[in-house]
């Protein structure tokens, strides 16, 4: 059986960055899955369940709610792994053009305040699992450390 091309991204050189996973077809559109690396795979700490639980709550609301991007959101959730998420978006984009939604997204994190969207249990399959301090600590690490001075090298798959 063929590996899928994500196992195929050394995963030992992946910066966090934001990455083109890959791009599909679906009737006449095309669908970019984005790779938002939050962490270094195998050399840092992942995520908190809870932290990125609520990651996903948030960045999913924002991005809904964006009036540039919310017509062409598809899906956003987290990573099995917990180093990040995935954004899938339509049309055929580069990670360059969503440098600045992400950066928006995370600022939305990091200053947000009040009960977590979806987090009640007529909502959600796991309401009670959400840390919307470690939700906002992950995301001013991210902005500082990477997103407010990305360089090629966390957009483009090594």
């Amino acid at each position: 059986m063929e590996k899928i091309p994500s196992f195929n991204i050394d995963h030992n050189k992946l910066l966090r960055g934001i990455y083109v996973s890959r791009k599909d077809q679906v009737g006449g559109d095309t669908v970019t899955t984005f790779d938002i690396r939050i962490k270094e795979p195998n050399r840092e700490p992942v995520m908190d369940n809870a932290a990125l639980h609520t990651l996903e709550h948030l960045g999913a609301t924002y991005l809904r709610n964006d009036l540039q991007w919310k017509d062409k959101i598809i899906y956003f959730g987290p990573m099995g792994c917990r180093t990040g998420c995935y954004l899938l978006l339509k049309g055929d984009l580069e990670s360059s053009e969503i440098v600045e939604l992400m950066k928006n997204m995370f600022r939305f994190i990091v200053d947000y305040k009040g009960e977590i969207p979806g987090a009640a249990a007529k909502d959600c399959g796991n309401y009670l699992d959400q840390n919307l301090d470690m939700a906002a600590w992950e995301s001013r690490k991210f902005l500082s450390e990477v997103l407010d001075v990305i360089q090629d090298s966390n957009l483009i798959y090594p």
